[in-house]
């Protein structure tokens, strides 16, 4: 473990190099360098403690082998990005979790003896850092400068080896510097992204060696942008198939992790979160539910392909229902139906109807013909009013109308927080359609 000024954390590489650097380079929003510029630096270096307390505190939650004479821990391992009463110790990204680095192969050569009048001289050596190479004349071990030109076969130094290793461990680092840069890859602030990394250290697989940072960040890029898994391989410095199981992995832990999340509200809370414009013409409101469609790539199967075309919007499609709270909560999302189901038997097929309880309200619009379903659990539908045949809307129908529409832009507000994520709002690669459903409840939990 180096010593100086540079994190004692194991797998951290944060050191006072790189604030230097980062201090000579310009700030693109203040046009000026960073070394007089009002911005942040992107961590600060914190000296252990010097009380005797303190300090063995430190070293037993770094769990260091053999210990620095100068310790420094990076902001990025404290819980309020320095030591504080509440939290003086580091606690976050230890690396307690990583698996232990492969061990490189020795190369193991066989020894060729020169057979001469005077002696053999051996070519090559096997010694503890690997095969040695000797750019030398046979015959007087003189160095030849004939061998060291243009040798287009030398392979990088170890330096060079460990420096790209260190860059491939700090991608996620270094494209999460600020709020703006954890929005547009993750959907969710970096404090957020985070505190998620910190409660997936338990879920970690051991067969993946790539931090588990860049991990969670793969797969939260992969539903944000909906880039395609070589484009993803390439930035993260991994095989295709590599990529695919992380993603596939993390999907399912994820998944587990954030469906609490979405939970269904008592009326307690309802009422009590429940927004001005509803108090006034719909106090009883207790979820407004609508449907969404994402555009799925078409299959190959002919009756899946029949199954989830949808004449609306002439291509194959996968639908959901959204129930959304007065407040704008997603409480409840279904799973996936072919774009060729109805709205009514998508929400008798759901499970929504076990939430609803004697005496509440659900709006809807006009294509849920469900007052059927909801008069059995004597509920009641609030719906705008159409004609059919009946000529125009009398002057109350209209108010009514307007009223109801004025307050069911909630639910119209979360499906377009949830197209945020473009693996919704693009087209669902059929590779991803067996997880559609697990990939819908993450979305609408990190909405939340």
């Amino acid at each position: 473990m180096s010593s100086g000024t540079t994190c004692a954390v194991v797998g951290c590489h944060n050191n006072s190099r790189k604030l230097k650097h980062f201090s000579e380079t310009s700030c693109v929003e203040h046009e000026q360098l960073r070394r007089t510029c009002p911005c942040p630096a992107p961590y600060a270096l914190h000296a252990i403690p010097r009380k005797e307390e303190r300090r063995l505190a430190w070293l037993a939650a770094l769990r260091l082998k053999y210990p620095p004479k100068r310790v420094f821990v990076c902001s990025f391992h404290f819980v309020d990005k320095r030591p504080t009463e509440l939290h003086p110790d580091p606690e976050l990204y230890l690396g307690y979790d990583q698996p232990p680095p492969p061990k490189r192969r020795k190369l193991v050569r066989a020894t060729a003896k020169a057979t001469s009048s005077s002696s053999s001289v051996n070519i090559d050596r096997d010694v503890e850092d690997g095969p040695r190479k000797f750019n030398c004349n046979v015959h007087t071990q003189w160095e030849d400068p004939a061998q060291q030109d243009h040798n287009y076969c030398q392979t990088p130094s170890g330096k060079d080896v460990q420096d790209k290793m260190t860059q491939c461990d700090e991608i996620g680092y270094f494209m999460l510097q600020n709020d703006a840069d954890a929005l547009l890859y993750t959907g969710i602030t970096l404090e957020t992204f985070n505190t998620l990394v910190s409660t997936l250290e338990g879920y970690a697989s051991n067969s993946f060696t790539m931090s588990l940072q860049d991990q969670v960040l793969m797969t939260l890029m992969k539903l944000k942008t909906n880039h395609v898994v070589g484009d993803l391989s390439r930035q993260f410095h991994t095989s295709q198939s590599m990529a695919s199981k992380i993603i596939s992995h993390w999907i399912d832990k994820l998944e587990e992790v954030l469906q609490p999340l979405i939970p269904w509200l008592p009326r307690e809370t309802i009422q009590a979160t429940m927004p001005a414009a509803f108090k006034k013409n719909f106090p009883n409101t207790t979820c407004i539910v609508d449907c969404s469609e994402s555009l799925l790539q078409k299959p190959k199967n002919l009756d899946s392909r029949g199954e989830s075309y949808s004449h609306y919007y002439s291509h194959n499609t996968v639908k959901y229902l959204v129930a959304v709270a007065p407040c704008g909560l997603i409480m409840f999302i279904s799973a996936a139906y072919g774009g060729r189901c109805s709205d009514k038997f998508i929400t008798m097929d759901s499970g929504l109807l076990d939430y609803l309880m004697p005496g509440d309200e659900v709006m809807a619009d006009r294509g849920f013909t469900i007052n059927d379903l909801l008069f059995e659990r004597k509920v009641k539908l609030v719906m705008p009013c159409f004609t059919r045949k009946r000529g125009q809307l009398t002057e109350e129908q209209v108010t009514s109308t307007r009223r109801i529409a004025h307050v069911r832009i909630h639910v119209e507000r979360a499906i377009r927080c949830l197209k945020v994520y473009k693996i919704l709002s693009q087209v669902v690669p059929i590779t991803m359609a067996p997880k559609i459903d697990k990939i819908l409840r993450i979305c609408a939990a990190l909405v939340n």
